[in-house]
């Protein structure tokens, strides 16, 4: 066996011979966070009394935000609160994974807590019945993380086109991980959809979905610790780069499904274009909206190749898939169904993403008091859309509080 692999994995590649240990009836609870950098997971384990029943019986915790970009070493503390939990498919029994959002000293959301705002929002929306399934696409590297996984040593392999959906030794790399990760989010509760090979090498994609409001964040995220974890198993390192390889090779996205219970029904076509069209009114927002560093990873990937639309120009189409919002081909025949958002990179935050999404779809519309005619004592109240008055979201809502607190939306 390789000496560099027996240096990282002790065991040399067997099982855990302490795995199957009893723990006499305790719960090994395993609780993650989104760190500081908005693109990856943090986690450690605690030991519950017995196996929670429901999401609220689980204890709030703490870590060390200094250590993770959330804090100073003054004042390190930031809060966990667990949001959903999962099965564990590493420890099994009753052990969980549990999701967790970021708190401030005083139960306030922590500034990098982007899971608040989302699931607000889809508290606001919950009557529209917003489902999303997000596309995750992914690339293995060796376990340096510099070099893309069974790519040769010195070069390149063969150019794109045999690899995508491929078969056999030639053609795929790492259909083992794979197949765990599969199995994996399967035994955890995932609402895992798919997987395929991608158009480059070594780089794959799972489907999660669909799953209706926050629950889509939730899921996502999970389902990525979970790559990760059993990549661990391999001695491979998952990459969520939009860009890992620079060239004439693909990048890699988190192509983003989105429906409302209107759009399902006969007829939603009409209501699938209108979203379409308010969107193309909020292309810069979705833009930054849809990579942790406000559309800066995205500017390597969205560059109107390798089936991507440019990031600096909003288009859409039936089927289209270089353009940034698709209708799928059997929607526009059924005339009802679902769109593909193809903007939001690999590492995009899902909350951010479906948080933007219902804003721009759901939520950007307000009162405004039309001047009174003729006689009238009171004025017309007449909804319109913050487009057709170019106003700010943010000034929106300053002028909601401005009104003892009743909404404008």
């Amino acid at each position: 066996m390789d000496s560099s692999l027996s240096q990282q994995d002790g065991l040399n590649g067997l099982g855990n011979p302490f795995q199957d240990l009893d723990q006499n009836g305790k719960v090994m609870a395993y609780y993650m966070w989104i760190d500081g950098s908005g693109a990856h997971l943090r986690g450690k384990t605690r030991t519950l009394a017995q196996k929670p029943k429901c999401i609220s019986e689980l204890p709030e915790w703490n870590f060390d935000g200094s250590s993770t970009g959330q804090s100073t070493g003054e004042n390190s503390d930031v809060l966990i609160q667990p949001v959903a939990m999962y099965r564990d498919p590493f420890r099994r029994g009753d052990n969980i994974l549990v999701m967790c959002e970021t708190l401030c000293p005083d139960g306030s959301p922590h500034p990098t807590n982007k899971r608040h705002s989302c699931a607000d929002k889809m508290k606001r929306v919950a009557r529209e019945h917003p489902w999303f399934g997000i596309e995750q696409e992914y690339t293995m590297f060796d376990a340096n993380g510099v070099h893309p996984y069974c790519w040769p040593t010195n070069g390149y392999p063969g150019p794109q086109g045999p690899y995508y959906c491929g078969v056999g030794a030639n053609r795929v790399n790492g259909r083992k991980i794979v197949e765990a990760h599969y199995k994996a989010c399967l035994y955890a509760g995932i609402t895992i959809a798919g997987s395929n090979a991608e158009v480059m090498p070594s780089q794959w994609e799972y489907q999660v979905g669909p799953c209706e409001g926050i629950s889509m964040g939730d899921e996502l995220w999970v389902s990525r610790w979970i790559l990760c974890r059993v990549a661990e198993e391999f001695n491979v390192v998952i990459s969520l780069d939009p860009k890992p390889i620079a060239g004439d090779w693909n990048g890699a996205g988190c192509h983003t499904n989105i429906s409302t219970q209107a759009m399902r029904q006969p007829g939603g076509l009409a209501v699938i274009e209108d979203a379409v069209e308010k969107f193309s009114k909020r292309h810069k927002e979705h833009i930054e909206a849809y990579d942790p560093r406000g559309g800066e990873d995205n500017k390597r990937r969205l560059t109107g190749a390798h089936e991507t639309a440019s990031i600096d120009e909003f288009t859409s189409g039936v089927a289209h898939r270089g353009a940034s919002i698709r209708i799928p081909r059997h929607v526009a025949i059924d005339g009802c169904g679902y769109f593909e958002d193809r903007r939001p990179s690999s590492n995009a935050d899902p909350y951010t993403v479906t948080d933007r999404c219902v804003q721009t779809m759901l939520l950007e519309e307000f009162t405004k008091i039309a001047p009174p005619s003729g006689d009238r004592e009171e004025a017309d109240i007449q909804s319109i859309s913050i487009e057709e008055l170019d106003i700010d979201p943010e000034l929106a809502a300053m002028l909601a509080k401005g009104m003892g607190g009743k909404s404008m939306w």
